[in-house]
């Protein structure tokens, strides 16, 4: 009798990059990595609104900005980010602005947010501050 091994694939990351979720934002979701710029603390919220994971958001947003707890909308299905550009944001900065779209399907309807975010560096690692809505 064969035995039959069963092959999983590895989820992709909702940010985009080409790595599979666990090896890319889900490090930073653990705890196990930390965000090293601006952006990629943007694509790692931008993936826990995707996967859910509301306590990432919290511990990802600046101190004296942060809501008192969070209830995700469980409505839209976030598909795509793009990036559309950075200020700064880098590891040899402590404040940058990343601009985004990020796109949704919300029953059955797509969407999209279109923002400029910044960033700043609290306790040494990066945090979102807040953002701005484009049209």
């Amino acid at each position: 009798m064969s035995r039959r091994t069963r092959r999983t694939t590895p989820v992709p990351c909702p940010c985009g990059l080409p790595a599979p979720y666990a090896d890319c934002c889900g490090r930073l979701h653990r705890g196990a990595a930390q965000a090293a710029t601006a952006e990629q603390l943007m694509r790692s919220r931008y993936s826990a609104f995707a996967v859910g994971d509301e306590a990432y958001l919290l511990r990802s947003w600046h101190s004296t900005t942060r809501p008192p707890r969070l209830e995700l909308d469980p409505g839209p299905r976030w598909v795509r980010l793009e990036i559309l550009g950075t200020t700064d944001g880098s590891a040899f900065h402590s404040s940058g602005t990343v601009e985004f779209r990020a796109h949704y399907v919300d029953g059955g309807r797509a969407g999209e947010q279109h923002e400029n975010s910044r960033f700043t560096r609290e306790g040494g690692a990066w945090v979102y501050v807040d953002g701005v809505s484009l049209p």
